[in-house]
């Protein structure tokens, strides 16, 4: 499936910003046998005085930006034509993955330490620490699977079941710990949690940044700017298996209407935005994403 996508973040301030430095994520990675970038760009207004590009430590790409001071609002807007690929023919079968049991073996003589490798995402990371009961809810809900791949689907299925859904219940702040005992959240909440558990389990596990296409009722027109950035789990699976992305506010295996952006070990490792300001006052943002797919599926 190929999409058109564009999404724009708006801030205004109080009083004029005297400057700022930020880091945007806002750009989609290359996936190998799984997503193709056919185009993307990224505008910035006013226009940045320094402007800059990388590849963070996961191969995310980061665009860097400095503006003057003196401006009372920003704007941040990136467009992209995407393109995600259904699963291989033929993919790994159940039965050929190795035990549950079995994974912690094969972590042990995985000596890879690049940016794919699974030891980043096992441990404790800034902002997902290790819970006891989501660790317990967790041991529950995988209770008889019999490989790793088939537990990160009973747990992520298992939160889909328990937390519901409020957007209103937690900040960008609010710690997994926090969202599970209050049992609701948004997307970021969903997929911290589910990444405690897994590590919990012993299953390697990191962040998803990304986009995920939106339909509309029956009859209904799709609203522009409808869609929003949203958050997702990879966990690895053992030698064989590889990484699988699993999306548990909606219960259900990544597959073609998800785009990712960034990949981390927790939520501070990809924001979309990040930086440091300078100045005084409140500030205000909103954000916009059309997620369009392409009718004849094809790539201008």
């Amino acid at each position: 499936m190929i999409y058109d996508i564009r999404v724009a973040i708006h801030y205004d301030y109080d009083r004029p910003a005297l400057d700022g430095r930020h880091q945007l994520r806002l750009l989609p990675r290359d996936i190998a046998g799984v997503q193709r970038v056919h185009d993307a760009g990224l505008s910035v207004a006013p226009g940045p005085v320094e402007r800059s590009g990388h590849s963070d430590f996961f191969g995310n790409t980061v665009t860097e930006v400095v503006l003057s001071g003196g401006h009372h609002e920003v704007d941040f807007e990136a467009w992209m034509t995407v393109e995600r690929l259904a699963p291989a023919a033929g993919a790994v079968q159940e039965t050929a993955l190795a035990p549950l049991a079995a994974l912690a073996g094969e972590l042990s003589v995985c000596r890879d330490l690049g940016r794919d490798s699974p030891w980043h995402c096992l441990a404790p990371s800034p902002r997902i620490a290790a819970d006891a009961a989501i660790a317990r809810h967790a041991a529950r809900a995988v209770a008889g699977c019999g490989t790793a791949l088939a537990a990160v689907e009973a747990l992520g299925a298992a939160l889909h079941r328990d937390l519901a859904h409020d957007a209103e219940a937690t900040t960008v702040e609010t710690p997994p710990s926090e969202a599970f005992a209050r049992g609701r959240g948004v997307c970021q909440d969903f997929a911290q949690v589910m990444i405690a558990g897994l590590r919990g389990l012993g299953i390697p596990a990191g962040y998803v940044s990304g986009f995920l296409r939106t339909v509309p009722p029956p009859g209904q027109a799709r609203l522009e700017g409808a869609d929003a950035m949203h958050a997702w789990v990879r966990a690895w699976c053992g030698a064989v298996r590889g990484w699988v992305e699993y999306d548990p506010t909606n219960g259900c295996r990544v597959a073609t209407d998800h785009v990712a952006i960034a990949f981390g070990r927790d939520y501070g490792d990809v924001p979309p935005v990040a930086g440091i300001l300078r100045g005084s006052g409140g500030q205000r943002s909103r954000q916009a994403v059309d997620v369009v797919p392409r009718r004849d599926g094809a790539a201008s």
